[in-house]
């Protein structure tokens, strides 16, 4: 059982790993707030960028999130193996990208703290289908079994500092949009002269 629980484990990763590629090219496009268009099936997400712990290069994942009483969340789903978790054990600022906005923040884990259980469910919630799709409904799920499943995961506080602004940011290559429709026109046009 455990070793069928590691394979599958294992494999979801790998989806997520393509997946969360993806998510960040359409955030880099400009594209995040479309990405939010339907947070109850494709789930809230944001971008997070961190450190690396043995690079000291900057890195960016996409993750669900919550807000709740205008705090931000997101759960690490694979805890403590994830890579993005770690790094931000080793330097806790990070920049959050949301659909609202980019900020520079400070990540705090604060699992196993009061109101940790309702605070999990609603990054859950706003998981949209990868909660499912890790055999979570947490719509009916009890705060008991959802303590039990969520063991592993960990739930991260982003205390948001300030505002950022600048050319690094989401939509950093929303340039590829007017070039790529110039080419395209370009093309179409000289097909027209032949």
């Amino acid at each position: 059982m455990k070793v069928e629980q590691n394979y599958s484990e294992h494999y979801l990763r790998q989806f997520f790993k393509y997946l969360n590629n993806f998510m960040l090219l359409l955030w880099r496009l400009g594209l995040g707030r479309f990405v939010n268009i339907w947070p109850e099936v494709i789930g809230q997400i944001m971008v997070i960028t961190h450190t690396g712990r043995k690079t000291g290069l900057k890195r960016r994942t996409p993750v669900n999130y919550a807000i709740v009483d205008g705090e931000l969340y997101c759960v690490a789903g694979f805890g403590y193996i994830s890579d993005w978790y770690r790094n931000l054990r080793q330097n806790p600022e990070v920049e959050v990208w949301l659909p609202q906005g980019w900020w520079a923040g400070i990540a705090e884990d604060i699992t196993g703290t009061e109101n940790w259980i309702s605070l999990m469910r609603a990054v859950l919630i706003g998981g949209g289908f990868a909660t499912y799709l890790a055999g979570i409904n947490p719509h009916k799920i009890t705060d008991e079994a959802l303590e039990r499943v969520a063991r592993n995961y960990r739930l991260l506080h982003i205390h948001r500092k300030e505002a950022r602004t600048g050319l690094d940011g989401p939509g950093d290559l929303a340039w590829v949009w007017p070039l790529a429709t110039t080419l395209l026109l370009l093309q179409a046009f000289r097909r027209r002269r032949k």
